[in-house]
């Protein structure tokens, strides 16, 4: 498995990771705990040491999950998971976003539990609380990371302004947020500033949360508590005007002998050396072949073939519904 460096941090991961979220959360009925567990493994037989998790997935749920299957090989894996949300404890329910430093710290010692672990090697906030300057969110992760507890400190879906505030307080490992052939956003504003300061970039979806695999198209129908219900860019009108997409993946991934997922993945890696996508799947044979993609090579004229054909389609859809596009990019 080949090896990835996070930005200057010199936190060495494989070169792609396990998103682990659509296990327990997110994506129709969670996986069985033995078939999550035997995944999660079969990664780690497969090179993976880079395993993304959160309170909130589930909640709880995936945490406990990822613990329990990792802990035989704990010293082998980084294990990166988020705190950034008020969740009552007994119902599960979200009440709102909370980065209260005290709270910080609760969720810390939740996760260290639910983890099986003494230590969380990197330690994201999931959301930007506008309540909680960035400084003070920072400086609480560079309290637990002294007392040992935290080893690295993340953002997830930071804005450039915000990244550079708490990387003055807390140098800043990674970031984690959406980037994918249907989703370049982050090339305006945040790969230039963690070029510039030396972070990581961990991009989520980097399939699009399965679109970009061409097994969905406007007929596809999702479980009751699928996320995607709720993502405008998933409506069946948007899956029918963004097929030039996939139709396009799919003549380049005829031409290098891969599957359209595998060119998706390879497309990201190729983006820049300090990005480690974590793709999710629940599928053995999804995991063998978001692995595959390591060995497809796209080179600088394939990269720029594929910019020139991109930018005749036009995405439609918004990657969230107005709510949650709020929570982000602050």
């Amino acid at each position: 498995m080949q090896q990835r460096q996070l930005g200057r941090s010199h936190l060495e991961v494989s070169a792609v990771g396990l998103g682990c979220m659509g296990l327990s959360f997110g994506y129709g009925r969670p996986v069985g705990k033995e078939e999550g567990i035997s995944l999660i493994r079969a990664a780690v037989d497969q090179g993976i040491t880079f395993f993304d998790t959160a309170e909130v997935y589930g909640p709880f749920a995936n945490e406990v999950l990822v613990g329990e299957a990792l802990a035989p090989v704990r010293d082998r894996v980084t294990i990166a998971t988020k705190f950034g949300f008020d969740i009552d404890p007994d119902t599960g329910q979200q009440r709102g976003l909370n980065s209260r430093p005290g709270h910080i710290r609760q969720v810390v010692e939740s996760s260290l539990k639910r983890l099986r672990t003494d230590r969380i090697d990197l330690l994201y906030q999931h959301r930007v609380d506008p309540e909680v300057p960035i400084e003070e969110v920072a400086g609480a992760v560079k309290e637990l990371i002294g007392e040992g507890k935290v080893r690295h400190f993340g953002l997830s879906e930071a804005g450039a302004q915000t990244i550079r505030r708490a990387h003055a307080v807390q140098p800043v490992t990674a970031l984690q947020s959406e980037y994918s052939l249907w989703w370049r956003e982050p090339e305006a504003e945040t790969l230039p500033t963690l070029e510039e300061l030396g972070i990581g970039f961990v991009p989520f979806s980097p399939l699009g949360k399965g679109f970009l695999t061409g097994a969905i198209d406007e007929n596809t129908r999702f479980e009751s508590n699928d996320f995607r219900n709720i993502v405008p860019r998933f409506t069946p009108e948007a899956r029918r005007a963004n097929q030039a997409l996939i139709d396009l993946i799919g003549q380049i991934a005829a031409r290098k002998a891969a599957t359209r997922a595998q060119i998706a993945l390879a497309w990201v890696l190729a983006q820049k050396p300090w990005i480690v996508p974590i793709p999710g799947t629940t599928k053995r044979h999804r995991l063998e072949e978001n692995i595959g993609a390591l060995s497809v090579s796209l080179s600088p004229e394939d990269l720029a073939g594929i910019n020139a054909m991109l930018s005749t389609i036009a995405i439609q859809g918004a990657r969230y519904p107005e709510h949650l596009q709020r929570l982000v990019g602050r």
